[in-house]
């Protein structure tokens, strides 16, 4: 029981100590002056040199004002004009139609020859595997030690 030892002698040092520094030092002086009923502290007051904005009171007691009511007048939406567009135009439906005008679409430079050819990518050189255990030693592992301070140096 070495520890319970310890903390006996380490312990009984220290009440000494304090036993001592009580008996030489001398007591706290004690404190006058409060003139209070309780052990409270006294109030704190602060006071601001800023000012809030002045309230703003809102009369409730007279009725409010409505707008007049604004008449507005139904216009109806025009209809588009299609006088070229032929009968079956009018009957297919939006997407219909734009297919239809993607269709008859006609560029107006075809692409050459020598544009229209792609371009061949030569073929990605692949690293070779490596055997596990070159000449037949047992490969050895080494720990490095880590690197302090600057550029990486160590001390």
């Amino acid at each position: 029981m070495p520890i319970f030892r310890y903390f006996m002698f380490v312990g009984g040092a220290l009440l000494a100590l304090l036993l001592a520094a009580n008996f030489v030092l001398p007591a706290p002086p004690a404190v006058q002056g409060i003139a209070t009923a309780s052990n409270d502290p006294p109030p704190i007051r602060i006071r601001s040199d800023r000012h809030l904005p002045e309230r703003v009171v809102l009369d409730t007691s007279q009725p409010t004002i409505a707008a007049p009511a604004v008449q507005t007048a139904a216009v109806a939406a025009p209809q588009p004009v299609q006088a070229s567009a032929s009968p079956a135009l009018n009957e297919m439906s939006a997407k219909a139609r734009v297919r239809e005008t993607f269709a008859q679409f006609i560029p107006s430079e075809p692409k050459s020859a020598a544009t229209a050819v792609k371009k061949v990518q030569p073929k990605r050189k692949i690293a070779r595997a490596r055997p596990a255990q070159p000449t037949g030693r047992p490969m050895m592992l080494v720990a490095q030690q880590p690197h302090f301070g600057f550029f990486n140096m160590t001390w």
